[in-house]
């Protein structure tokens, strides 16, 4: 007996169990939870069996009194997708918490019938619904962050009056946030609804959690007022997130002025519809911030400076002001009295003055600075370098800095994004920047008035991204850059680079996008080209690369942008281009090329843009053309094409309609990709570990392409997004015949038409009243005849018409809607033309009636007719007596008289 209860003692102390171990029924359940989940799980639950006292068995906790299992964690269990039957977990009666976050759960099939739970983690699950919370009176947290949860949150949580941390975000979660739910959860200490779909207002009851220190709202789509009651009570707050959101109206955070509480405060607006409100305190707030962000809204203080309050703030590690309203100095104090600062961004603001760093601060810890596109003038202070040492990301670009790059960068030895652009910087390159940091990746030099050449020398080995576009650097392409092998993007537009593009080109094998354009180069593309098969973007135009073109060895297969326009190329269209097969931009506008538009162009399915202007192109514009479904930019203007206009277009699908959603750009990175996320919040304490990630965008990312069209009669730019609503047809400039066929009609979402300046003749088809989308329509200059259609006065968008110079005849348009607006020039050189705007009336033109003679004039009449009669007749007179005479004194002209008359008068002449 003794040694029974010394061995049960011994048991207890070291496995902190009692005797009688789990309950058999739980062991069971236990074991059929294994079972069900065979298949799916890893072998984590190998051991589940091997032992008989469950409560030694992984991932379970068991009450140390009565032995029921009060804890289960099965967390990243599962490799496979799975159901979750809630009677599995019947048996366990005494469960508080139920972990089965990270696995492939789809579905939850039954209710929980768990009366004494109150933690329920299912984090990283595939979840669409909620499941029943029905029977889970002493839940305290609930927790289904990242599934793909839809629809409204279920009423039911409100009954949930123990809960005390609730975290549904990045869900797709929508509706409105109902104010019969959210008021009666008094307990709430925290509220993670982030990365949903909700809308609408914030109910002003949030203003009743009194306990809530953990509140985030941010990236869904609330609008309208924050209401002023919503944060006076809530004085434990500590973290709170009311980012990406579209609040309008004003904010005043003078409620928060009193909280002691307060660690972090994030709030970047969507619109700039929101107006906040900082108080200049009488005394200094009593909290500590650790991040502060406030931006993309206007501020509103007594100076429109920097808040005051941050004067007192020592603890800061993360600060964004950025396109806040901003006036006054460039706040560098900011630095002095914050030295664990890692985040600092005031771009987008109106401040001024000089870059005043202290040259005896030195701030190791920053590593972003942001100070762009605002007044600051001056040069960057010399010693930059030796203070900011620790930089990762430096953004200047779109100030008014000038001076020389300062030599001191070279000692930002993590630095691995340096943006200058937009600014007066002058001088030479520096060759101390190309030798400094080796972790640098993107280097954005472009518009400013930097001269000289590309350094000889470099150690920029992690270089991924060179901008140097827009300046006066001349010289050849240096040889400095082999050291960046793994070079993805090079954009070296105008400039007054020269020489020829040299073949070690193609050793940059990760090269994407190559932007050359508007420079001195000659000479044909090298066969170095042929190695680079990532390349995406091409952008050599407007230099003297000829007369050959893209080598036949030159891999094409993954191209979308290629722009070689105004250059010296001959010859025919390149058989090279048939297998770009990804191609969405194919400008080839101003060479000298010639021969056929080939068949193999209608395999560029992709293709969106094609520019063919200004060459030397014949024969017939070929039906083939018609396949290129997704085309909705074509010019072919300016060639020799000759031949009638093929009547397909109408299968051009993004002719037919307005743009889609598939029809959309790929965007082009030969501009500024960077994307700086903001500071990852961890709440536990982790501030001061805040993660900041930085990348720059490929090919497809940023920007976009830049396509030159003439529409509205003037040549113009279309980047980015806008190509994807723009559409048009330049045929003009060619010798095509025959009619417009009226299937041109057809074309109801296209934009412009231009098929000026050819031979076409016929009518104008009726069919065009169909253009409902038409802003510019010229068919001016050739030999239509008939009349114009009165049906075009519905062409409601229509800003520029020109049918001048032809063979037109009948009535203009009636002057309504967008024909009010056009002028004679839209009709002149039709001489059969009439009515507004030209002079010619549409009035028939007859004789005046007869106008009786008054009574009063009638002798007066008289007299004139007596007077013009004697007249007559002694003219007639005269005239008959000067001829006889002359006649009769010269035989020889009344021989020559009788001739003619006898020759042409036949009745005369006698007969034998």
């Amino acid at each position: 007996m003794e040694v029974s209860l010394f061995l049960c003692l011994w048991i207890l102390l070291i496995l902190g169990g009692g005797c009688l171990g789990c309950l058999e029924e739980e062991k069971t359940g236990l074991l059929r939870i294994k079972a069900s989940w065979n298949d799916h799980s890893y072998d984590i639950l190998s051991e589940w069996g091997g032992k008989v006292d469950c409560c030694l068995w992984m991932k379970v906790i068991c009450d140390e009194n009565t032995g029921r299992v009060i804890e289960i964690d099965l967390s990243n269990m599962l490799d496979g997708k799975a159901l979750l039957n809630a009677t599995l977990f019947l048996p366990f009666e005494e469960l508080r918490s139920l972990n089965l976050g990270h696995n492939y759960f789809s579905e939850f099939q039954g209710t929980l019938k768990l009366s004494k739970l109150q933690h329920l983690v299912l984090d990283g699950n595939s979840f669409t619904t909620m499941p029943s919370l029905q029977g889970l009176i002493k839940l305290e947290e609930l927790s289904l962050w990242e599934n793909k949860l839809t629809g409204n949150i279920p009423q039911t949580i409100g009954a949930l009056s123990s809960l005390r941390v609730l975290k549904l975000g990045n869900n797709y979660l929508n509706g409105s946030l109902l104010p019969q739910v959210w008021c009666k959860l008094r307990n709430l200490e925290e509220l993670d609804l982030s990365n949903n779909r909700f809308e609408g207002n914030l109910p002003p009851c949030l203003g009743n959690l009194t306990s809530l220190h953990y509140l985030d709202l941010s990236s869904n789509g609330f609008n309208g007022v924050i209401p002023a009651s919503l944060f006076p009570n809530l004085n434990l707050l500590k973290f709170i997130s009311l980012s990406h959101n579209y609040f309008k109206g004003s904010f005043s955070f003078t409620p928060f002025l009193n909280n002691s509480q307060l660690v972090v405060f994030d709030l970047v607006n969507y619109n700039k519809s929101l107006k906040v409100e900082i108080e200049n305190p009488t005394r200094f707030p009593p909290f500590q911030l650790e991040v502060f962000r406030l931006s993309n809204c206007s501020l509103s203080t007594s100076t429109r400076d920097v808040p005051g309050f941050l004067l007192n703030q020592h603890e800061l590690t993360m600060l964004d002001l950025s396109s806040s309203g901003m006036t006054g100095k460039v706040p560098t104090w900011l630095l002095v009295n914050n030295t664990a600062l890692e985040f600092l961004s005031i771009g987008s603001n109106s401040l001024t003055g000089p870059l005043d760093l202290h040259s005896n601060s030195t701030n190791l810890k920053l590593v972003l600075f942001d100070i762009s596109s605002n007044l600051i003038q001056g040069e960057v202070p010399p010693y930059i370098g030796s203070v900011l040492p620790s930089l990762h990301v430096l953004n200047m670009s779109g100030n008014e800095l000038q001076g020389s790059i300062p030599p001191s960068m070279d000692k930002m030895e993590e630095l691995g994004s340096l943006d200058m652009s937009f600014n007066n910087f002058s001088g030479p390159l520096p060759k101390s920047l190309f030798m400094g940091s080796s972790n640098l990746r993107v280097l954005i030099l472009s518009n400013n008035n930097l001269d000289g050449s590309i350094p000889k020398e470099s150690s920029l080995i992690g270089l991924g991204y060179l901008f140097l576009e827009n300046n006066n650097i001349s010289g050849d392409i240096s040889e400095g850059l082999l050291k960046s092998s793994s070079l993805e993007l090079l954009d070296v537009s105008n400039n007054s680079v020269s020489g020829v593009i040299p073949d070690w080109i193609g050793n940059f094998s990760m090269l994407t996008s190559l932007v050359l354009s508007r420079n001195s180069l000659e000479g044909e593309i090298p066969t170095g080209f042929c190695k680079l098969n990532k390349l995406l973007f091409l952008d050599i135009s407007e230099n003297k690369i000829g007369p050959a073109s893209i080598p036949p060895c030159a891999n094409l297969s993954t191209m979308k942008y290629l722009h070689l326009h105004s250059n010296e190329l001959t010859g025919p269209i390149p058989s090279a281009l048939s297998e770009a097969r990804s191609l969405i931009t194919l400008d080839l506008t101003d060479n000298k090329l010639s021969g056929t538009i080939p068949p193999w162009i209608s395999s560029l399915s992709n293709l969106r843009v094609l520019l063919l202007k200004g060459n030397r192109i014949q024969d017939s514009i070929p039906a083939h053309l018609c396949q290129l479904e997704k085309l909705r930019i074509m010019d072919l203007s300016r060639n020799n094409l000759s031949g009638l206009l093929p009547s397909c277009f109408n299968q051009i699908t993004t002719f037919r309609r307005k743009a889609a959603e598939e029809d959309k750009f790929g965007n082009v990175d030969y501009a500024w990709a960077a994307n700086l996320s903001s500071s990852t919040y961890s709440y536990d304490g982790e501030l001061s570990n805040f993660r900041y990630l930085f990348g720059v965008g490929d090919a497809e990312s940023g920007e976009g392409d830049v396509v030159e069209f003439i529409s509205k009669s003037r040549s113009e730019s279309y980047a980015g997004s806008i190509l994807h609503f723009m559409s048009g047809m330049d045929l003009s400039g060619n010798k095509l015949t025959g009619p417009i066929p009226p299937e041109i009609g057809y074309l109801s979402g296209i934009h412009t038409i231009n098929l000026s300046h050819n031979h076409f003749s016929g009518p104008i088809p009726e069919t065009f009243s169909n253009l409902r989308e038409v802003e510019s329509l010229d068919i001016s200059y050739n030999e239509l005849t008939g009349k114009i259609p009165p049906q075009l006065i519905q062409l409601n968008n229509l800003a520029i018409f020109s049918v001048a110079y032809n063979n037109l005849s009948g009535k203009t348009p009636e002057r309504k809607a967008q024909f009010n607006t056009f002028d004679q020039t839209s009709y002149e050189g039709n001489p059969l033309l009439c009515g507004l705007p030209l002079e010619r009336s549409c009035a028939p033109i007859g004789p005046p009636p007869a106008t009786p003679p008054k009574a009063t004039e009638k002798g007066e009449v008289g007299s004139w007719k007596a007077i013009f009669l004697w007249s007559f007749v002694g003219s007639y007179g005269v005239t008959f007596l000067g001829i006889t005479a002359f006649l009769y004194l010269s035989s020889y002209y009344t021989e020559l008289l009788f001739d003619f008359i006898e020759a042409h008068v036949s009745f005369l002449r006698l007969t034998t």
